[in-house]
């Protein structure tokens, strides 16, 4: 069902199944699947394509140009998948030719009210952005991270899976998966005992992955050297794996360390 008193763009495709509430815009280009729900007062625009069952609230502004002076009207896009909720004034911008075009949100996710997704971000599923959280360009958040309110993430940066960064925290380096971050350009806490026990380790297997992580990030070595410790390398734990391989992996704002280091 569409409103009579929104307007949708000749060229859009909406599928039959979505409600499309009181004075929403959809642009060209715009292409919506099954079961989405616009509440009101909704602008969708830009090449973005929205799969199934999301839900957006009123004054959310969806697809809009990226905020990046380097923006020079390429065409680039916006990828939505399932079952996510967009309450009320949330910001998500498409993809720039910095970013390889793509701003790609997952499924399952929750964006509180004035939460922020700037241009190129990836979004894997299950993430939660509560209150006014921003990111900034380029940032990628693996599953089942949880941003605080008022929180913000600096152009580039990684925050691992089931990473939690707590309220009015600013960041400036990438985040391990499992890592719990809290303060204005500090360093990790702990990690997220929360997220692990949510995910269903046991105690055992929390405190063995405390031990290794102490291991990883001993100041008296790099990090490098610190991960052919061989009680680290001969592990099987599937997350102290995920923590090595993000490490691995390439960084463009450096590491997040914890506090003792």
């Amino acid at each position: 069902m569409i409103h009579p008193s929104s307007i949708i763009a000749k060229n859009a495709e909406i599928h039959e199944t979505t409600h499309i509430g009181p004075f929403c815009i959809i642009g060209d280009g715009v292409r919506i699947g099954e079961n989405n729900n616009l509440i009101s007062h909704v602008s969708i625009v830009g090449d973005t394509t929205i799969e199934n069952s999301n839900t957006f609230y009123p004054f959310c502004s969806i697809g809009s140009e990226p905020q990046d002076l380097k923006y020079n009207k390429e065409k680039s896009f916006l990828k939505i998948g399932s079952n996510n909720k967009f309450r009320e004034n949330v910001t998500v911008n498409p993809g720039t030719s910095g970013g390889g075009l793509n701003t790609i949100i997952s499924n399952n996710c929750l964006f509180m009210v004035g939460s922020h997704v700037a241009h190129d971000c990836i979004i894997k599923s299950n993430v939660i952005l509560a209150n006014n959280a921003t990111l900034a360009g380029h940032v990628e958040i693996d599953h089942n991270a949880i941003l605080g309110g008022n929180s913000a993430i600096h152009q580039f940066v990684r925050i691992g899976k089931y990473a939690m960064i707590g309220g009015m925290s600013g960041v400036e380096k990438d985040i391990i998966p499992y890592g719990l971050y809290t303060g204005i350009r500090e360093n990790l806490k702990s990690l997220n005992l929360i997220g692990l026990k949510r995910k269903g380790l046991t105690s055992n297997t929390i405190n063995e992955i405390k031990s290794l992580i102490n291991i990883i990030f001993d100041k008296n070595d790099t990090i490098e050297n610190n991960i052919k410790n061989k009680f680290v390398e001969s592990s099987e734990i599937l997350e102290i794996k995920e923590v090595i391989e993000f490490l691995n992996s390439n960084s463009k704002r450096g590491i997040t360390t914890f506090e003792n280091d």
